[in-house]
């Protein structure tokens, strides 16, 4: 297998897909998803025309993920911008797809990995930023779960677990802003939650809900973030907050505790303060303990630590931080925000500066960049 070859073939074949109309990021994931099936099987028999073989398997895999997101636009199409509260409308078969493809011969991570891809319309990139993973291993990742499944009958739906997880990720992409998701993982969750009796289910929806709910004030109109200890609450969705304080509340006095009940109880508490500064940071604390004791996450810790150092101030949260891999996603953004309330501005300053470099997203970015500009020009020189 000549990966001296691929690397070499890779832009020229990348820019005939572009030539052909493809936009760039859609030739990039059909590049890459030939790039993958050349490594698969090249090393049985490598074609006569390497660069050929590559802009046809390419531009085929373009054709099918450009189909396949024209449906999920049109079915989208067909819910209103904004959910509203009540009862799920008439069910559509999307939610039985992301059962199928949660296929009980696929691990978990796969599963999830394949039916965003697949069914929730997300890219490559998107799934991998997700899971913390390069986009090259996702890339692999989704690969062999198609392989999988290949010439496997879809007549065995896979677990609820694996399909929250899905609805979980879908929405969290939807709520990042990069793609407007969050309404349609909305609608799913309330026809699943219709359908089953499971307080997870019951919890994601309620998490949903409660994040939603505060969308209009995540923005400027300038389209900068806004961070949510200084958005405007009276922008906030009361009904819709309401209404996922109401399920959740449903949920809990079940007593089965699960991770997204959890993760619903954060956001309830951070809902019901009528200020920033009334927030029940010791309460938060305590449902990440909870929190972190459901999933072992990274993240989840890394989220604690702001929580602590609000609860019990910022050298806490520091203390935190410091057990925590510098390489998770805004570690750098968190340390920037801590050291700034410890009052080193000047650490502050270039930790923000750092991360804005590391930041996902252009949104994210900019506040960050201003983040530090703001404490550059108030330190003397």
């Amino acid at each position: 297998m000549n990966e001296a070859l691929l690397r070499s073939l890779t832009p020229s074949v990348l820019g005939i897909l572009v030539r052909r109309g493809a936009d760039f990021a859609a030739a990039e994931d059909a590049v890459q998803d030939a790039l993958v099936e050349a490594v698969r099987v090249w090393p049985d028999e490598q074609p006569r025309d390497p660069k050929g073989w590559l802009v046809t398997v390419a531009w085929r895999r373009f054709l099918d993920a450009t189909r396949a997101e024209a449906a999920r636009r049109r079915r989208e199409d067909r819910v209103d911008e904004e959910p509203v509260p009540g009862p799920a409308p008439a069910t559509d078969d999307t939610l039985q797809l992301y059962f199928l493809c949660a296929h009980p011969s696929l691990t978990p991570s796969s599963a999830v990995a394949l039916t965003l891809r697949a069914v929730g319309g997300l890219t490559t990139r998107q799934i991998a930023r997700a899971y913390l993973v390069p986009e090259a291993t996702m890339a692999q990742r989704i690969s062999r779960a198609k392989r999988t499944v290949s010439g496997v009958r879809f007549d065995q739906p896979g677990d609820v677990a694996t399909v929250l997880r899905v609805l979980y990720l879908v929405f969290n992409e939807g709520y990042s802003g990069d793609v407007d998701l969050a309404a349609e993982a909305i609608r799913l969750t309330r026809q699943l939650a219709a359908a089953i009796d499971h307080p997870e289910v019951a919890g994601l929806l309620a998490l949903m809900l409660l994040h939603h709910a505060r969308r209009a004030s995540r923005t400027a109109p300038d389209g900068s973030l806004v961070p949510l200890a200084e958005q405007d609450r009276g922008r906030w969705d009361t009904a819709m907050i309401a209404e996922g304080v109401e399920i959740l509340q449903a949920a809990l006095v079940r007593d089965r505790l699960g991770e997204f009940q959890a993760q619903a109880a954060v956001a309830a508490l951070h809902a019901d303060a009528r200020t920033a500064e009334e927030t029940d940071w010791v309460q938060i604390v305590e449902w990440y303990d909870e929190l972190a004791g459901l999933t072992d996450s990274p993240v989840v810790r890394l989220n604690r630590a702001v929580a602590v150092g609000e609860a019990d101030g910022p050298r806490a949260g520091l203390a935190e931080l410091a057990a925590l891999s510098d390489s998770l996603p805004r570690h750098t953004a968190v340390a920037a925000y801590l050291h700034e309330r410890d009052g080193d501005l000047e650490t502050a300053a270039r930790l923000y500066t750092e991360a804005a470099h590391k930041a996902p997203t252009l949104a994210e970015r900019a506040h960050l960049t201003r983040q530090a500009a703001r404490l550059n020009t108030g330190r003397p020189g």
